[in-house]
């Protein structure tokens, strides 16, 4: 039996926010489930979740968060603020016509996902969080961990953290050092166990000196290469650059929910391989406390960082099931 035609197409729209405008792409009908994406990507890293969702009886939105794609691209370094891209995203669901949604995220998208609904519990009801995991508000102001990090090496964070910096590597050449920093976090081709790690850079190097060489990432065809690239080539990776350039700014700015649980229900899904889950490890296991409403946690064995595009039949296996259980 054919899908319903709601379930088949997907639609682009421009919706207006305080950001100027978001770029969104919708699927289906239904409640809906608001998708952000993460650092180097684009509303195309769910292409493969906005159909299952929509199959499953859901309006699945995927947007271009601020800086990317075709949103809107603020020339202030400032206004890439955690707090701006919460208020994007409730932009969003009432230029939808909407009261309240589902929200879920994957890497920076993840860190987004969970303060939006931290900090609006009012308009999103569950929060699902791939590869990031949650970790409250607290500590030493980041910066300061950042630089402590590597020893007489360079934490990458720190070296996006300078502005012009790493735009300098990587625009000459956008889809080469694409291909190698998907492929140096992907669980098929990231360097083998004991290989210089590609999270630091050597002094006076590139990062792109110890991506991998000469091969995609099973999940990564020449044509989705192709997407993501094309899109970088055309905006410049300033405004994907900037989230990291305020990492000490949200500090500031959420010290009020310093600790802070997230009490929505809530899911976490990671990959075995990625450093986010295994670094994290202790904000994992701190899950009873900070996600007092999870409802599943999992991580997928030999999975890397990229995961709903590294593993997308299970991804949406869990993310529908998760959505499925959700009071109405």
């Amino acid at each position: 039996m054919s899908q319903p035609a709601q379930a088949t197409e997907r639609t682009h729209r421009l919706v207006p926010s305080p950001a100027g405008r978001i770029h969104l792409v919708e699927q289906g009908t239904g409640p809906l489930v608001l998708l952000l994406h993460g650092f180097p990507e684009s509303w195309y890293s769910w292409r493969h979740q906005l159909p299952a969702l929509a199959a499953a009886g859901y309006r699945a939105v995927a947007v271009d968060v601020r800086g990317y794609g075709r949103s809107a691209k603020p020339e202030d370094t400032a206004a890439y603020r955690m707090l701006d891209l919460v208020e994007d995203n409730v932009a969003v669901v009432h230029a939808l016509g909407e009261r309240s949604a589902v929200v879920v995220g994957h890497d920076w998208g993840a860190t987004t996902a969970a303060n939006t609904a931290l900090l609006r519990p009012d308009v999103f009801r569950a929060v699902g969080l791939l590869s990031v995991p949650y970790a409250p508000r607290g500590g030493p102001r980041p910066g300061e961990i950042f630089a402590r990090m590597g020893g007489d090496e360079e934490f990458y964070v720190s070296y996006f953290q300078e502005p012009g910096r790493a735009e300098s590597e990587m625009e000459p050449d956008i889809r080469g050092w694409l291909a190698g920093f998907y492929a140096a976090f992907s669980g098929d081709t990231m360097p083998a166990p004991g290989a210089p790690d590609p999270h630091f850079i050597g002094r006076g190097g590139r990062l792109r000196d110890r991506f991998p060489a000469g091969k995609l990432p099973g999940w990564l065809g020449e044509d989705d290469l192709d997407v993501y690239a094309g899109e970088f080539e055309r905006t410049g990776m300033r405004g994907a650059l900037n989230r990291y350039r305020n990492m000490d700014r949200d500090w500031a700015d959420l010290a009020d929910f310093d600790g802070a649980p997230i009490p929505q229900p809530s899911l976490f899904i990671g990959g075995a391989l990625d450093a986010s889950t295994t670094w994290l490890a202790d904000a994992i296991e701190a899950y009873p406390t900070t996600l007092p409403g999870l409802v599943s946690s999992h991580v997928l064995d030999g999975c890397g960082h990229w995961i709903q595009q590294e593993r997308p039949d299970e991804v949406n296996r869990l993310l529908t099931g998760w959505l499925a259980a959700l009071p109405a």
